[in-house]
């Protein structure tokens, strides 16, 4: 849902504090300066704008926050969550830009747009986004968030990635050998409990079964019975039509607890985290509020202007 007012306007008056995370993948020697000929073409010159290096992103955030009246963020999945997380009672306003590999929480509020579309097309037509989320212990997440040993194939991933063939069979193998051998207890809100391999939960922001005006949390338990079945829920059990799966329970709850003979592996937002045996996790019905561009479809990348 999102809100037509003008106090998303005002608030662009105000200060405005820009954070680039200089190790993401969207940035680059120039990501400065494309970001300031962007807040000064739309009116907007006055916007603070500094790159950070990785070491002083969290002094940066933490004082960015208490400070500014609109906070914009590039970075990474794990940069993205951070700022997010540090808008709980926030007064102003966060625009999260697509700066990582997954960039969960950007695509979700600002489709397939690079982080300068998604930058231009909101200031030029802004609309505020309230966003709720859910919180793993003390650790918020606004997508989702994923428990239990297929959440290892994320190593295995990664190391695929990095030409590591070797590294990845290992890492898979560990997935595998985990999801058999330590089985999860869950319980979701007074509906429904059991064991199941991995729990998935789902932000109303990207839930295809909620709106995002419901209060709730799309919880589902992931139960494969096969070798093969583990194999393929460890790579597509968020998004590639796991809730169609013969094997996966479902619930909405506002809250659920998850329960591992061991620390129970687990992601939020795209990153790993490291908690412990017992994870409870709670619907947050405000988490932060974002500014989005009014109209959701990205327009076209203008094409680049040749150079002398």
């Amino acid at each position: 849902m999102t809100i037509a007012d003008s106090r998303a306007a005002d608030a662009l008056k105000g200060r405005i504090v820009v954070v680039l995370n200089t190790a993401s993948g969207g940035w680059d020697a120039q990501a400065e300066g494309r970001a300031k000929e962007i807040f000064a073409a739309a009116g907007h010159a006055h916007a603070q704008v500094a790159s950070v290096a990785p070491g002083d992103i969290d002094a940066a955030l933490t004082q960015a926050v208490g400070a500014a009246d609109v906070l914009v963020v590039l970075g990474g999945d794990g940069t993205i969550r951070a700022a997010a997380a540090r808008c709980a009672g926030f007064s102003g306003f966060l625009v999260p830009l697509p700066g990582g590999t997954m960039n969960m929480l950007p695509k979700a509020l600002y489709g397939a747009r690079t982080w300068t579309q998604a930058l231009a097309d909101t200031l030029a037509d802004p609309e505020i986004h309230p966003v709720s989320g859910g919180k793993a212990g003390q650790h918020a997440f606004f997508v989702a968030a994923l428990l239990g040993g297929p959440t290892l194939w994320a190593d295995a991933r990664e190391a695929v990635r990095a030409g590591h063939l070797v590294e990845a069979v290992k890492r898979a193998a560990t997935a595998l050998r985990r999801s058999y051998s330590e089985p999860l207890d869950y319980e979701f809100g007074d509906t429904l409990r059991g064991a199941a391999e991995a729990v998935a939960v789902v932000c109303p922001l990207i839930s295809k079964v909620m709106n995002e005006d419901e209060r709730t949390l799309e919880a589902a338990a992931i139960d494969p019975e096969t070798a093969g079945e583990t194999l393929r829920l460890g790579f597509h059990a968020l998004f590639d039509g796991w809730r169609e799966d013969p094997t996966v329970k479902r619930a909405k709850v506002r809250r659920l607890r998850v329960a591992g003979h061991g620390r129970v592996p687990v992601i939020l937002d795209g990153e790993k985290m490291r908690m412990g045996r017992v994870v409870d996790i709670a619907f947050t019905p405000l988490a932060f509020r974002a500014l989005v561009p009014a109209h959701r479809e990205a327009a076209p990348e203008p094409p680049p202007q040749p150079t002398a």
